[in-house]
């Protein structure tokens, strides 16, 4: 059986020039990078190496670079510790409605602490409209958090006009690059944002492992108390083999951008294009044009999610249907409601999302095993088979 796999914004595996880049500091040079001898000198050396090769890839200075264990520990600390930072000045956030948890649970948090949260809508096509974040802002706003793309339905965002309007108003803005950083050319000067997060499974590297760049001279309160690792941003002894291969992920990202770029989009493309015409009642999500490179996203009206997964799994393709972080939680994609979705259409998700190692015979197979899924399951559904009796004039 042919093994496809569609799920890259889950997870990419990992390449061999990552793991390759890991394996001395599981080994031979395993020591503390804290330490003051020959063991702690190579730990360091190593952190530094993958601290300049992060920012190489955002166009950023490596002092300016947090490692953390996750993009959403990086979201946490960023959303939080911003604004934990900047209380005495205001306590209003704002973030959009369609943010990853992380983000979104992080600001219901501050409220819990006193903070309050204006959260702005998106359109059709999951746009934030620069206009309304202009509309939130407030005297006592200090935060605004708006993601670079969204993952579950891909719509880049224009984060360059909204960073441009909190900076206009001396607030300190973040973005959730996670979906971006290292899918797409992004230079933190260029997008005008004074924090950034990243994770390294989203490019090639290791899981558990992230960044967040925060601008020289913007203050960040730190979440974990202990020692001083990271400038005293970020307490306990770092993950130097996760650290390692996040940096060579992030070297190897740079230097192939273009090439993996140009073989994602004809593919997504392909997608985008034909899944509608070989399945009736499908609904895209997310903007036509605007959209990471190797990702298509739809809903399919009359069958749900979970179903269709396993039904594709048996064939051997891994697909999603929503956030890694949601698609175990059997309810409908915040995101796909804050669209506009109905409950009922946004159960039928489909996310699809490309990575290096597919081939248009991936997508010829599973363009041919979807419509035999979904035919199954509709065939079993009786609101498909009251709106078939409906369509064709029936009582």
């Amino acid at each position: 059986m042919r093994k496809v796999y569609l799920d890259n914004t889950a997870t990419t595996r990992l390449l061999p020039e990552v793991s390759e880049a890991m394996m001395p500091y599981l080994g031979d040079s395993f020591g503390n990078p804290s330490s003051l001898h020959d063991w702690g000198d190579a730990a360091r050396e190593a952190l530094e190496v993958a601290r300049g090769q992060v920012a190489s890839l955002i166009g950023a200075d490596p002092d300016e670079i947090i490692f953390t264990a996750s993009g959403t520990e990086s979201n946490n600390l960023a959303v939080k510790g911003l604004a934990l930072a900047q209380q005495k000045r205001g306590k209003h956030v704002v973030v959009s409605a369609i943010e990853h948890f992380s983000v979104l649970h992080s600001a219901r948090t501050l409220r819990k602490w006193g903070f309050e949260i204006s959260e702005v809508p998106v359109d059709r096509d999951a746009v934030v409209d620069p206009d309304d974040v202009r509309r939130a802002l407030r005297d006592d706003t200090v935060l605004v958090s708006v993601m670079h793309a969204n993952g579950e339905v891909g719509t880049v965002e224009p984060i360059r006009e909204i960073a441009a309007i909190a900076r206009e108003r001396n607030v300190s803005f973040h973005t959730d690059a996670v979906a971006t950083a290292g899918t797409m050319p992004l230079k933190v000067t260029e997008l005008g944002v004074d924090a950034l997060s990243l994770a390294g499974n989203q490019f090639y590297g290791p899981k558990g492992v992230g960044a967040l760049w925060v601008r020289k001279g913007v203050r960040v309160m730190p979440l974990l108390d202990g020692g001083i690792q990271e400038g005293g941003r970020r307490a306990g002894t770092e993950d130097v083999p996760a650290i390692a291969g996040l940096g060579k992920a992030a070297e190897l990202a740079g230097a192939y951008m273009a090439e993996r770029t140009e073989r994602l989009v004809p593919l997504r493309d392909r997608l985008l294009k034909e899944l509608p015409n070989r399945i009736e009642h499908v609904v895209l999500t997310g903007h036509p044009q605007s959209r990471l490179p190797g990702h298509a996203s739809f809903c399919i009206e009359f069958i749900e999610g979970e179903s269709m997964l396993m039904l594709l799994n048996s064939r051997g393709i891994a697909v999603s249907s929503g956030s890694a972080c949601t698609s175990r939680a059997l309810k409908a994609s915040h995101v796909l409601i804050a669209i506009g979705m109905s409950h009922e259409l946004a159960q039928g998700s489909i996310l699809l999302t490309l990575g290096i190692d597919n081939t248009d015979q991936d997508i010829d197979y599973f363009l041919e095993a979807l419509p035999e899924a979904v035919d199954k399951l509709r065939q079993m559904s009786p609101l498909y088979a009251k709106f078939s009796k409906t369509s064709k004039g029936g009582p």
